[in-house]
């Protein structure tokens, strides 16, 4: 640090009892370093030195100056540890109250990476609906939320909003699964599984169905994804979700696709702290890095007539 270089300097002169010598390893003139000297001594107002025929050594006022250099620099490591476990370096902890759908395959993805190259920094994750999100940020119990179609907002700083399509999910082998575009309309006529009145996948159903004399008749309704996901593979049904919570469902044998926005306009997955707080440092950081991730979210069974 370029304030702490003439005490550094002094230092290297009483270490080499030469100013020759300390130039040398300082890499600088022998009279540039004396005149760097000099002027410290004119300005602390005594010598720190004694001039000898063979070279220099501290005197009474040198020592107690090298004694304050060595407990400034010892402080200023401490210092600097501690400013390295605010920013996350080291240290730190991240509370998270999100929607159930982050939980099986996005977030713990994030947060594994984060924790690769901030591997003192801890995660509490709680899945909550959108309002107890919510109030987990006014309580100061989360320092970030991630919710789905958020109900109040009123104390909802928002740092990223993403657009995010309901969409269908069913075996691979339903006949819905290669229709060219897929109606609403269709997955009513078949045997339909929706989540509980308190998600916001089922309020987007709830509101585009309001102007429709179709209504929803699932043959079960449930308040867990990964349930709802396992059962179509069972009754060959039809379930609703947000890409962001399918992830994986290729892989565990289902179809993807998003419904016609014209039937059920999409939502928006809102990553956001409490209005006014100042986050911890570890929780700052890792809230600009999943809202870069989240704007880079590509929508899973996507086609050209969907778009």
């Amino acid at each position: 640090m370029r304030h702490m270089l003439t005490l550094d300097l002094i230092e290297a002169v009483a270490r080499a009892g030469s100013i020759r010598k300390a130039a040398e390893v300082m890499h600088l003139t022998s009279s540039a370093l004396n005149r760097r000297l000099q002027a410290f001594e004119e300005e602390f107002g005594t010598p720190l030195f004694e001039r000898l025929p063979q070279g220099v050594r501290p005197n009474a006022a040198g020592e107690l100056i090298l004694k304050h250099i060595r407990a400034q620099r010892a402080d200023l490591a401490t210092v600097k540890a501690q400013v390295d476990d605010l920013v996350g370096m080291r240290r730190g902890h991240v509370a998270i109250a999100c929607s159930q759908a982050l939980t099986p395959f996005y977030l713990p993805d994030r947060i594994a990476a984060f924790r690769a190259r901030h591997p003192g920094v801890t995660f509490t994750v709680n899945v909550r609906d959108r309002l107890a999100a919510e109030h987990e940020l006014s309580q100061y119990t989360a320092d970030l939320a991630i919710v789905f179609e958020p109900v109040n907002m009123a104390d909802f700083d928002i740092l990223c909003a993403v657009a995010q399509p309901v969409c269908a999910v069913m075996a691979q082998d339903h006949p819905l699964a290669t229709r060219p575009k897929l109606r609403l309309r269709d997955c009513l006529d078949e045997p339909h599984v929706v989540p509980s009145a308190r998600f916001g996948v089922r309020h987007l159903l709830d509101v585009a169905l309001r102007r429709s004399s179709r209504k929803l008749r699932p043959v079960v309704e449930a308040d867990s994804f990964e349930f709802m996901r396992r059962y179509v593979t069972h009754e060959r049904a039809v379930g609703f979700e947000i890409p962001i919570g399918l992830t994986g469902a290729v892989a565990q044998g289902l179809t993807v696709r998003p419904l016609d926005a014209a039937d059920v306009a999409p939502g928006h997955l809102l990553l956001g702290q409490l209005t006014g707080r100042t986050l911890p440092v570890a929780a700052s950081r890792f809230a600009e890095e999943l809202a870069e991730a989240l704007r880079s979210l590509k929508i899973p069974g996507r086609t050209a007539e969907d778009a």
